[in-house]
């Protein structure tokens, strides 16, 4: 049993498929439009992410008479390639997701997924965060299967220290009870209690760790109510920057939409 602290990892996100773009490769390749050609740019050569592709193509999807396979081919230059018209930063592909998202379809976002391995963090935030239902998946580790004896594998429950109880005689109290509960647990374990019954004397500063997938139009609904300074608590409010910064590490994009929530 021991102190444990938060780690976030991102474990996978949407990419495209190989077939998909393998169509876009910087040459003459997709034939004539009416009587002018069209040009089948790489990803690369236009400087979007995977996200941003996939992005552009859900929302053009609803606007344009181009099939959805043919939309980055056919106006991923337009968009990717020219400043943004209204003003702001980044490309015309930029002005269209502020366009999207300020005007409330954001739906299109939900195209866009992110899965994360999420360890040490407290039952009590585990209570929080899946208050959160739509567009989150969960898969938890599980008190039922894995024992948390003192001689079991685990070693015993490590436990999450909230951030006020930060002086030595709060920090000494808690620390004992974490030291009883874990006694407790062995003692019923010992009396032949299954681990399924026993666990219900561990508290909800108990450590545990899931993996979470989450799409990018419920992980900005997310940050908007537990992101610092919204008067969340502060192990909640970690794990919502942690997730940001998961995020904008591969689509640094959608930093804007985090920041404006």
């Amino acid at each position: 049993m021991a102190e444990t602290k938060m780690n976030v990892q991102l474990i996978a996100h949407t990419q495209l498929s190989e077939k998909f773009r393998s169509q876009f490769d910087y040459e003459l390749r997709g034939g004539y439009d009416g009587d002018q050609p069209y040009y089948l740019n790489s990803l690369e050569e236009l400087e979007a992410t995977d996200g941003q592709a996939v992005a552009l193509t859900a929302i053009r999807s609803c606007y344009s008479a181009n099939k959805p396979s043919e939309i980055v081919a056919k106006e991923g230059a337009k968009y990717f390639g020219s400043k943004a018209s209204d003003g702001g930063a980044g490309t015309d592909a930029d002005r269209l997701f502020r366009h999207i998202v300020r005007s409330g379809h954001s739906s299109s976002l939900e195209h866009i997924s992110f899965t994360f391995a999420i360890e040490g963090v407290s039952r009590a935030l585990l209570a929080q965060l899946t208050r959160h239902r739509v567009g989150f998946s969960f898969s938890v580790q599980s008190q039922r299967y894995v024992r948390m004896g003192s001689g079991d594998r685990s070693g015993g429950f490590d436990y999450v220290m909230p951030d006020k109880i930060d002086d030595p005689d709060a920090d000494a109290i808690f620390i004992a009870a974490m030291q009883d509960a874990q006694r407790k647990y062995d003692e019923l374990r010992a009396l032949g209690v299954p681990a399924e019954d026993a666990r219900a004397v561990l508290p909800q500063a108990a450590a545990t760790n899931l993996v979470m997938t989450v799409n990018l139009r419920s992980l900005l609904e997310f940050y908007s109510k537990r992101k610092p300074g919204k008067g969340a608590q502060k192990e909640i409010a970690d794990l919502a920057e942690a997730l940001r910064q998961e995020v904008v590490n591969v689509e640094p994009w959608v930093d804007q939409f985090f920041e404006e929530v």
